[in-house]
């Protein structure tokens, strides 16, 4: 009879548990609006970008797909269920983006990709919805957020870089 492996295992549980402390820390930020047209900008995404960049992009997209839900769920999906899963299908993929950027280029780099991607692609998502004056009334609002939440992110990860915390 072969014994379980106990480091993977804490590995394991260690990897639940981050995810579900960035994912508690998202609903707080969720609940913290930054007006827009739509009502889901909101600090929600600086757990995700930070734990994708400090723990792993599994973890990072997770938290940040998870985010999304939840700081649209807060405001009744104006945009329908449908597309706000294809948001936080976008999130994941901007929090791998800025995980590889940073690996790649550094953590600057990261950043400037991060608040382009989710301000600027991530504005195209409402087109279907309402044409090219929806993107141009939401992208300032989705820069913004996008701005404030990545570099909190990349702040909070700069302070703790080469710590024993991450």
């Amino acid at each position: 009879m072969s014994q379980p492996n106990v480091v993977k295992s804490v590995g394991s549980v260690r990897k639940i548990a981050i995810i579900s402390i960035f994912i508690a820390l998202s609903a707080v930020g969720a609940l913290i609006k930054i007006p827009s047209p739509v009502g889901t900008i909101g600090m929600d995404s600086a757990p995700g970008y930070f734990a994708a960049i400090a723990f792993g992009a599994a973890e990072g997209s997770i938290v940040i797909a998870v985010a999304h839900l939840l700081t649209s769920a807060v405001v009744g999906f104006p945009l329908s269920i449908p597309v706000h899963l294809v948001i936080a299908v976008q999130m994941a993929v901007w929090a791998l983006i800025f995980r590889w950027v940073n690996r790649k280029l550094g953590l600057i780099a990261a950043i400037v990709a991060a608040i382009a991607l989710n301000g600027i692609v991530g504005s195209l998502t409402v087109f279907p919805a309402g044409g090219m004056g929806a993107v141009l009334a939401v992208m300032p609002f989705l820069l913004v957020g996008s701005a404030v939440n990545v570099i909190i992110a990349g702040i909070a990860y700069k302070g703790i870089k080469g710590s024993k915390l991450i």
